[in-house]
């Protein structure tokens, strides 16, 4: 059986396992098992970009004409295997190994432009796969190890990450938490195609926490989740610390969000003598955004109470129909965030969150019961696999802009509470937000001497 404790390792005194003393077909099953998982392929073209009349790519003075993407990554998961050519094995520690991560779109004889051509319109002549090509393996943060002074090997780290984040439009960094049932690969390949359909103009880092990459092994990813908690929080503080990013975004898919609400918490109780505008300067955390959070529905509200007003904003998506989450609740007990029950809540709590919806940095997105066509009643990967909500994710992650600003429309429920959705007309609504986004964007660079941050007030926008 494969060790899930990091006590269960021998360790030496800086709290690096010993991968010595386990036994080699421990490790190798543990390998073999971290790479049993479908092909990824590349995700179908967001709505914006389907017309010509938006094109993240040509916006990138710094594109590079590959079908290659590399990434940056951070992991709790055991390593084998030489530092350039890292692979990450089911098990978990303590400590946070760094670095970067290079995938292929396609296959070596993908022509840029082809590839170009193929993810600016709606209908492809083939399925591209990603590959994984490789992860290298920079530093390691180890759990009793001090973040100032940084090692040789942590500042060798900081200098590559803050030399692509320095060269990019937004100067931001974006964090990508994969769901359970993932391995290596599967979450590499999902951060590397949310970075390509940026027009590269991204710098996007995967937390590759543990998930045993195996749909009968759904209770071990729920318990690594809890392990990988303050592991998350321990990296937004160095990253807050030493990257030169203006903002931190975060986007948690489905279990990810049981590593993200609780990190957030435990992160705001590390410092929980700061007042939370301090702790927004200080943490510098921007979109928090939860697709189809598969975590506890009244546990995810606690959390938020306590740690959103250090962030820009939270955005919550919801579908009432999610058969994965369906099914996480009948494991749990409980609703998930991303499927509520709301007769879960007590009066306090459902007071509560309609405020919040109201007038807090928090938004809610019913995607089920949008004018999305062609919309499956259970879909749980809506934030890749449909473009509409695709396209909505890139604009609020590069335009930090509120839903009315991306071309959302609300209702109210019965109870006053505000609701956002997908009207039929979305796809005329958001190329023309995106160009009055630009519009601004422009004018405020214009007005700062090209150092003006990207438009969007941070505000709920109602």
């Amino acid at each position: 059986m494969i060790a899930r404790n990091p006590s269960s390792f021998p360790r030496n005194d800086q709290g690096r396992p010993a991968l010595s003393g386990l036994p080699f077909w421990t490790l190798l099953f543990s390998l073999l098992l971290g790479g049993c998982q479908p092909t990824v392929y590349l995700m179908p073209t967001p709505v914006a970009l389907r017309t010509g009349e938006l094109d993240p790519f040509k916006g990138n003075p710094n594109l590079e004409a590959t079908n290659r993407v590399r990434i940056f990554y951070a992991t709790n998961r055991v390593p084998i295997g030489p530092e350039n050519q890292r692979f990450y094995t089911l098990a978990h520690e303590e400590a946070i190994h760094l670095g970067e991560a290079e995938l292929e779109i396609g296959s070596e004889q993908t022509l840029w432009e082809k590839l170009y051509a193929g993810s600016t319109v709606a209908e492809r002549e083939e399925k591209w796969p990603l590959r994984l090509l490789g992860a290298r393996e920079v530093a390691t943060l180890w759990s009793r190890q001090t973040m100032e002074p940084l090692s040789p090997e942590l500042e060798r780290f900081f200098e590559r990450l803050n030399a692509r984040i320095d060269a990019s439009l937004h100067r931001e960094l974006t964090i990508y938490i994969h769901g359970a049932n993932n391995n290596f690969y599967r979450g590499s390949a999902q951060a590397a195609q949310f970075q390509h359909f940026t027009g590269h103009n991204a710098v996007v880092l995967l937390f590759a926490w543990p998930s045993a990459a195996n749909l009968f092994r759904y209770g071990t990813d729920v318990m690594n989740t809890a392990e990988s908690a303050p592991v998350l929080a321990r990296l937004l503080t160095l990253l807050a610390r030493h990257s030169t990013a203006r903002h931190i975004n975060i986007l948690a898919y489905s279990a990810g969000a049981m590593v993200l609400s609780p990190g957030l918490r435990q992160l705001r109780n590390l410092d929980g003598k700061e007042s939370p505008e301090t702790l927004r300067q200080k943490l510098r955390l921007g979109e928090i955004y939860y697709a189809a959070p598969d975590v506890d529905f009244r546990s995810f509200l606690h959390d938020l109470s306590e740690y959103k007003e250090m962030t820009c904003n939270v955005t919550l998506t919801v579908n009432l129909e999610d058969s994965v989450l369906g099914l996480a609740q009948d494991f749990h007990g409980t609703s998930r965030a991303g499927r509520p029950d709301l007769e879960e809540l007590s009066l306090e709590e459902t007071r509560w969150l309609i405020e919040a919806s109201r007038h807090t940095v928090f938004d809610i997105i019913d995607v089920g019961n949008s004018e999305i066509p062609g919309f499956p009643s259970g879909s749980h990967g809506f934030w890749y696999q449909h473009p509409w909500v695709s396209s909505d994710v890139l604009v609020q992650f590069l335009y930090h802009a509120r839903p009315a600003e991306r071309g959302l429309a609300r209702y109210r429920t019965e109870k006053d509470a505000i609701i956002w959705y997908f009207p039929e007309d979305y796809p005329e609504r958001v190329v023309e937000a995106v160009k009055r986004l630009d519009t601004a964007r422009r004018q405020a660079c214009q007005q700062d001497g090209g150092n003006a941050p990207p438009p969007g007030n941070g505000a709920p926008g109602r």
